[in-house]
């Protein structure tokens, strides 16, 4: 009797050191590549205008509507790691599978990256309601993986910190982020944060990289040091003054840094290394 509530005892412990499918503390990685070693690599962000596809940078952040499945090979063959610009949190009329989204899900006016500041082209999501919005993020993030891109930014992951129509919290917002990430790794993408800053430390380990908007002139940046301590690059962006003004700050956090005009064109001024 005693053989066997040692051997109960035994399988309890095991059961209890297992995850379970509601309880995973970390993300499975093992589907998607890590983020190649070494130095960070430079990047270009281009969501607007005609694509130049002569930018000297290893990483393009492209839209993952537009750019064609033709352009995505011929820049992968020329080395290029194409990370896919998607809205998750943000809801974009323009899009072509915009109609998936209903009304009960769409809230206040949100700026679209890309977009002019004061000049509104989004919605804020309700991101409590994640049935609704998953099987229309999985397909977004199975466009990306199936145009050849290998790593994904999710664009809209604050929506508790604006005016967004909905009562949402700091808890809502975790959830959503990491739901997300989960969902791009399902896809076999990298998944990147983009903004967030107040939920980095949370969230670092489930992205494999981060993207920020003006964290020099935010006084932000050493809020991101979680990911530059944990080995994954972080890609900022300032859009004013000249790269005089912040690059000693952005790259002394460890930063990948460029400065470019709000419409993310074509345009770029590179911090040096």
């Amino acid at each position: 009797m005693s053989g066997i509530r040692r051997a109960a005892g035994l399988v309890l412990a095991v059961a209890l050191l297992l995850p379970t499918q509601g309880c995973r503390l970390l993300p499975d990685r093992s589907e998607v590549p890590p983020w190649p070693g070494g130095p960070t690599p430079s990047w270009q962000w281009q969501v607007s205008g005609q694509l130049d596809p002569t930018v000297d940078a290893e990483v393009y952040v492209l839209d993952g509507f537009l750019i064609s499945l033709e352009t995505a090979r011929r820049l992968r063959a020329h080395g290029r790691r194409l990370v896919c610009h998607v809205e998750a949190g943000i809801y974009q009329a323009a899009r072509p599978d915009a109609a998936r989204f209903p009304a009960g899900v769409l809230g206040a006016p949100a700026r679209v990256p890309g977009q002019p500041s004061g000049t509104p082209r989004g919605r804020w999501l309700d991101i409590r309601q994640w049935s609704v919005l998953e099987p229309v993020l999985a397909d977004r993030f199975r466009l990306c993986r199936g145009k050849r891109f290998v790593a994904v930014l999710p664009v809209g992951m604050d929506g508790y910190t604006h005016r967004s129509g909905f009562p949402l919290t700091f808890d809502d917002q975790l959830a959503f982020n990491r739901r997300v990430a989960e969902l791009a790794r399902q896809a076999h993408l990298a998944p990147g944060l983009a903004g967030d800053i107040d939920q980095v430390l949370a969230l670092e380990p489930y992205f494999d990289f981060a993207v920020n908007e003006e964290c020099v002139r935010r006084t932000e940046c050493a809020r991101l040091v979680p990911f530059t301590q944990a080995g994954k690059p972080v890609f900022h962006v300032e859009y004013q003054g000249s790269t005089a003004d912040f690059c000693t700050t952005s790259v002394g956090y460890g930063l990948t840094s460029i400065r470019k005009d709000r419409d993310l064109g074509v345009r770029r001024d590179v911090c040096p290394p």
